[in-house]
């Protein structure tokens, strides 16, 4: 089974534009199947289905692909248009002139600008807008978006050499390493990314039909976080997962990896984590994928999760999530 969850900050996030426009969020909640008493416990956390499933729902009752964040929508498909306008250049420079050209037609807040940096050049965002450019979140938002797009049009990877923000460091910056994989700077006066200006000279290698197939799974392929980044600690997750039931403990996991156990807990704290908090981490996302896809009993749930009991399970879930496992079960929605 495959088990990532998303922090409710996340969904609060993709719900500002139909709360900025006064719309009742419970119709949107109610499509993705999430309880709203989830988004009153700062430590809740959703299952990535959920979570595409909500943006789905934004997208598809507010007819607008940036979720209502801008002065006006971006109707249904305008990405699908900004996305083909850069499959027929001839290079990736060409590919993002044409984005930012096509952009920059269909809304009034936000201008895409390539600005060069020595060795560097910035894909940055220019807020015309200073309304738009409150929302933390759509500052995330279209850089994910854009860099996921370009990353896609180079053949699969665009390495990014930094992110600039243009706001003060949220108190949600800690998770921001799954989402924008590479340096951070806060406080700039725009919100940018960053890559090596011979990046520009690569080949567009899509084409019409690979950009069927991309559109099929944007939602997912923009804005699930990627765990690509830390090696060591995704290895750790991999290892432990295809060991369900078996929850090895750290010096069975090391030998597996072919490393002491020192070793690998000096690799893990480079990385900001260490074995226990993967361990949980995981369980966590398990048991609230579990939760949310079937009948399970908590009993067998808790032995599944290396549990010796019920109840120690329940006591373990309310300190990640700060809900009782029954938050989570899949209700009937009216």
């Amino acid at each position: 089974m495959s088990a990532v969850t998303i922090s409710i900050t996340f969904v609060h996030s993709v719900l500002q534009g139909a709360r900025a426009r006064g719309l009742d969020v419970d119709c949107f909640l109610s499509d993705a199947g999430i309880a709203p008493q989830l988004l009153e416990q700062s430590g809740s956390r959703v299952t990535a289905e959920q979570y595409v499933a909500l943006v789905k729902s934004l997208i598809e009752r507010l007819d607008d692909d940036v979720l209502g964040l801008q002065s006006r929508p971006l109707r249904r498909g305008s990405f699908a248009l900004i996305a083909r306008s850069g499959v027929s250049a001839p290079n990736l420079e060409i590919a993002i002139r044409r984005i930012a050209r096509t952009y920059r037609l269909l809304q009034d807040d936000v201008e895409v600008e390539l600005i060069g940096q020595g060795a560097l050049v910035g894909f940055t965002l220019n807020f015309v807008n200073g309304r738009q450019a409150s929302h933390v979140f759509l500052h995330e938002m279209l850089l994910r978006v854009f860099w996921r797009l370009l990353a896609w049009l180079a053949g699969g990877r665009l390495p990014v050499a930094r992110f600039d923000f243009a706001f003060a460091r949220p108190e949600h910056a800690q998770s921001y390493g799954r989402v924008f994989p590479g340096p951070l700077t806060f406080g700039c006066a725009r919100s940018a990314f960053w890559f090596e200006a011979a990046q520009l000279r690569q080949r567009v290698r899509q084409d019409e039909s690979s950009l069927f197939k991309f559109l099929s799974n944007a939602h997912a392929n923009i804005f699930l976080p990627q765990r690509a980044g830390d090696v060591v600690s995704a290895s750790v997750r991999s290892y432990l997962q295809q060991c369900q039931p078996l929850w090895p403990d750290l010096a069975a996991t090391a030998q597996a990896l072919n490393v002491s156990g020192a070793t690998l807990q000096r690799h893990l704290a480079a990385e900001g984590s260490t074995f226990q908090a993967l361990k949980d981490a995981l369980r966590c996302d398990v048991a609230i994928v579990r939760l949310n896809t079937g009948e399970v009993t908590l009993p067998v749930l808790a032995a599944e999760l290396g549990f010796s009991d019920s109840p120690s399970f329940q006591r373990a879930f309310k300190k990640w999530t700060g809900s009782a496992p029954g938050a989570y079960r899949k209700k009937e929605m009216p």
